[in-house]
């Protein structure tokens, strides 16, 4: 079942166009990767689904839903999440008060004590340290507390946008992990990364883009088979 479908997609910034004209579609219970060099559009991308980038165009649907116009601030509710790049805790904020944020749209005082309990049970980590400031966690930990602040709103898809940049290795491996077991809870995963072969070793499906253009899209393990994938991306000599 297609969860999010994007179609003729356009974004930039400044009258600008970085994204022209993305196809891509995300399935739920499956991980699907963007990849691509550096500038190539990757993260406008995200930006763009989730009505962030102040030049835009196309057709956004989640579930069958159109939410291309649909602002940032509404964008939780309709059931797609987008966590950025750079950290977005609230450091000064213990993790139980961070993961409360994460349900600031929720009217249920009891629902949101009921999903805060679910998710500290995904992440042992944020239960034992619940009364700790965010600021006391590692950049894994904290990548952690984001996707569990995520969950909250039990979105549909989650849109991940270099979800391993800055991590040590075992918490790279933890945060595609984790990604997985969301994909197999029923949730569609749309990620952007530099980590290519883990990323796509993680993934079903990728695309690769070139440009602000899809140029090649395929199944996430005949990607990594690609000569011309792994040469420019992978760093493998032809």
């Amino acid at each position: 079942m297609t969860m999010l479908k994007v179609q003729n997609l356009k974004g930039g910034y400044g009258g600008r166009l970085i994204v022209d004209g993305v196809d891509l579609e995300v399935e739920a219970g499956e991980i699907v990767t963007v990849i691509g060099q550096n500038g190539a559009g990757k993260s406008t991308i995200l930006k763009s689904i989730f009505n962030l980038a102040p030049v835009r165009e196309g057709e956004v649907l989640l579930d069958g839903k159109d939410i291309f116009k649909v602002s940032p601030y509404r964008m939780l509710v309709t059931g797609l999440a987008y966590i950025p790049q750079h950290h977005s805790i609230f450091p000064k904020l213990t993790i139980t008060e961070n993961l409360r944020m994460g349900g600031y749209l929720l009217d249920d005082a009891k629902l949101l004590q009921e999903r805060i309990v679910k998710v500290c049970e995904m992440f042992p980590i944020l239960r034992e340290r619940r009364d700790e400031f965010a600021a006391s966690l590692s950049g894994g930990e904290q990548r952690m507390l984001e996707i569990a602040r995520t969950l909250i709103m039990d979105p549909k898809v989650v849109m991940l946008d270099e979800p391993s940049i800055g991590l040590a290795p075992k918490m790279v491996d933890l945060v595609f992990a984790t990604a997985r077991r969301l994909a197999e809870d029923g949730k569609g995963i749309l990620m952007v990364e530099q980590n290519v072969k883990k990323a796509l070793l993680a993934s079903d499906r990728g695309y690769v883009l070139e440009l602000g253009q899809v140029r090649i899209q395929d199944q996430a393990q005949a990607l990594i088979a690609d000569e011309r994938v792994s040469r420019l991306y992978m760093g493998v000599r032809g």
